[in-house]
């Protein structure tokens, strides 16, 4: 298992936190110290889409110039987005041992996965 984030972000930290009380043990990739990986980023967005790993709710993605969010309107684009601007990717991905991903952190659902 794989979670993915920033160090600095608290929805991140309540995660490992969170997996953490339960014993449960996983690798942590911090975009910031080893960047995006480009590979897993492209099967994120097959899985789950682009938009859900677009964060349009950050202060990042608000202080981007207004022609940079518009410019975001595929997978193609919004992956040279988040390739450039790892704040903007929501936070956590996580790369399941079955090999699922998720993205973001909701322990009801994350309690279900484990229980599973």
């Amino acid at each position: 298992m794989v979670l993915y984030g920033l160090q600095s972000c608290d929805t991140v930290r309540r995660a490992r936190a969170w997996l953490a009380e339960r014993g449960v043990a996983c690798d942590f990739h911090d975009f910031k110290k080893l960047g995006v990986p480009a590979g897993r980023l492209d099967a994120w967005i097959a899985a789950v889409g682009w938009q859900a790993l677009v964060n349009r709710q950050g202060s990042t993605w608000r202080k981007l110039e207004p022609a940079m969010q518009q410019s975001v309107v595929d997978g193609p684009s919004a992956r040279v987005l988040l390739l450039g601007h790892c704040s903007v990717i929501k936070r956590p991905v996580v790369e399941w041992s079955d090999g699922q991903i998720t993205v973001g952190f909701d322990a009801t659902q994350w309690l279900q996965r484990l229980r599973a």
